[in-house]
């Protein structure tokens, strides 16, 4: 049963942070479709891999935010959507053998966007999202459906688009997520 609903909440973060940019393939596709797509960044400073979200968000960092001691961490699935571009990779957080949250980064390699375009992209797909402040180029706070809390925030991190994502219970608020959000964004 715990396992289903640590995977219930992974699925639910990967897909969230994956599926934020579904619109925007179409306008990247001329641009993956030309042959000297590969020059451009054989002529830029190579991209540097990025680090796991487990090396970005230290287990005791979620400890402090939830006031739970000790928490665990482990790598968690990841997912590639062909479509956007997106690649996700995540970290699940446990407590006393239950799930605390997931961390999600997905990078969107070759996928020309600005962070404020996939902040309003998730913002309309999800009403009554919040914004906060102080976290990458911009992020916001959501309650979905299943009653899991949200917050995501977008970033260039060596010029590819990049969302970092934190999901945990509904009870979870932005106060306490900014400081785990923050932390993963400024680290990666």
């Amino acid at each position: 049963m715990r396992t289903s609903r640590a995977f219930v909440l992974i699925a639910a973060l990967v897909a969230a942070t994956a599926a934020c940019s579904s619109n925007e393939p179409q306008a990247a596709a001329p641009s993956s479709s030309k042959a000297p797509a590969p020059a451009p960044s054989s002529s830029k400073a190579p991209v540097a891999p990025a680090k796991a979200p487990c090396e970005l968000l230290p287990a005791d960092a979620v400890a402090k935010a939830i006031a739970v001691s000790p928490v665990t961490s482990a790598p968690g699935p990841v997912q590639e959507n062909a479509a956007n571009k997106g690649k996700s990779k995540t970290c699940v957080y446990s407590a006393n053998g239950k799930q605390a949250g997931a961390l999600a980064v997905t990078r969107y390699e070759g996928l020309a966007t600005k962070p404020a375009k996939m902040i309003q992209d998730i913002k309309a797909k999800k009403p009554g999202s919040q914004d906060v402040g102080g976290i990458g180029e911009g992020a916001v706070y959501y309650l979905d459906e299943q009653k899991t809390a949200t917050l995501v925030a977008a970033k260039l991190v060596g010029g590819v688009p990049t969302l970092v994502s934190y999901d945990g219970p509904a009870k979870m608020t932005a106060q306490m997520m900014t400081p785990l959000v923050k932390a993963a964004i400024d680290a990666s």
